[in-house]
């Protein structure tokens, strides 16, 4: 049996989203039951030269939507990345979900051998669909989402490994 890039992507992605978005739920809690404000957990960083935790979660986002946008060929919205909030980036995560649930199966089936270009500072990154996906899109995702996570564990909020994998199947 074959996985197919549909099932490798969007899924995969909502379940992580959803799990962020959470993550994110029990963040604001722990700041407010222990009088933080919440700024604070969103400019932390694990280290100086990292983004803080509201870029993590902008990022994730952008990996996700630009992920699925460039395998179906469509255009992804653009996001201002102005977030200073955790509703607004719980919100940020809810549209890119609208957006990638919105992505047709058969969009993304199919496209493993599509030509993807991605603009990066200082070069241009070319590679089919199929390993832009697998070597690129998930792994950058996951990045983002783990660090987030870190960050929030690091800082004392109670998390553990289901929250970070969250609702599956």
């Amino acid at each position: 049996m074959t996985i197919s890039m549909y099932e490798a992507s969007v899924p995969v992605f909502a379940q992580m989203l959803g799990s962020l978005s959470s993550l994110l739920e029990k963040a604001a809690a722990h700041a407010q039951a222990r009088n933080i404000e919440p700024s604070v957990l969103l400019d932390a960083r694990l280290y100086p030269d990292m983004f803080p935790l509201s870029r993590q979660v902008q990022v994730a986002c952008d990996a996700a939507k630009n992920g699925c946008a460039r395998i179906a060929g469509v255009e992804a919205p653009k996001y201002e990345d102005k977030e200073r909030s955790i509703d607004e980036l719980k919100a940020r995560i809810a549209t890119t979900l609208a957006f990638i649930g919105g992505i047709a199966r058969e969009a993304i089936d199919g496209q493993e051998d599509r030509e993807i270009s991605i603009p990066l500072r200082d070069r241009k990154l070319e590679m089919k669909a199929m390993p832009y996906l697998l070597h690129w899109v998930l792994p950058n995702f996951f990045f983002h989402v783990t660090t987030a996570y870190d960050i929030l564990r690091h800082n004392g909020v109670e998390l553990g490994k289901r929250d970070y994998l969250g609702k599956f199947m």
